[in-house]
């Protein structure tokens, strides 16, 4: 597979508009682990937007793994676990294939590719099952005051947070309709897709 310099300024600008848009609507959870909670599916609904854009400029294998490479690096520089790094790398993959299986012109298959490329908003949640103690104790927690690791520690339960990540697969093919949707009514008209 050969990446064209096309295909790579592809990857780096919707890499950052998807993360501005994640970034954006999930720093509203420092108001809160209620409004973290909240906000969560709204990011994961509203990035299926520049994600699906993304989609129709891929034409080859490499660039949705490529695109999950580079996103899960900026999160993990950012302060994100390894382990969602690692799991933002398997679902690109899959999402790969399932972007292939529709010989990349399916828009279902589009819409299912974005669905589970949203997985990886599971693995930032991820240590709270592996190790709930240390999570409650890191750095990134600490510097939100003891009240907030209190209401979180008591709002994320392990059973919110196994609702949680089922219930990311339902809200990525959620974003990846709403994208569709938004592509075909406004950027096919425009042009741009």
């Amino acid at each position: 597979m050969k990446f064209s310099a096309r295909d790579l300024l592809s990857v780096a600008i919707f890499g950052v508009i998807y993360f501005v848009v994640v970034y954006a609507i999930a720093m509203l959870g420092i108001i809160g682990p209620l409004a973290m909670l909240l906000t969560l599916p709204l990011a994961i609904v509203a990035a299926g937007i520049p994600y699906m854009l993304f989609l129709t400029r891929v034409k080859h294998a490499g660039m949705v793994t490529l695109f999950g490479l580079v996103v899960g690096a900026v999160y993990l520089v950012s302060g994100q676990p390894l382990i969602s790094f690692l799991l933002t790398i398997v679902v690109s993959l899959v999402a790969e294939v399932v972007l292939w299986l529709g010989r990349y012109r399916s828009r279902w298959a589009a819409i299912w590719t974005y669905a589970v490329y949203s997985l990886w908003f599971i693995g930032p949640l991820l240590p709270l099952v592996i190790n709930r103690q240390e999570y409650l104790a890191s750095q990134g927690m600490s510097v939100m005051g003891p009240e907030y690791v209190a209401a979180f520690d008591q709002l994320f339960s392990l059973t919110v947070v196994w609702i949680y990540n089922v219930s990311t697969l339902v809200f990525g093919f959620l974003g990846g309709l709403l994208g569709s949707a938004i592509l075909r009514k406004h950027f096919v008209r425009a042009g741009l897709a």
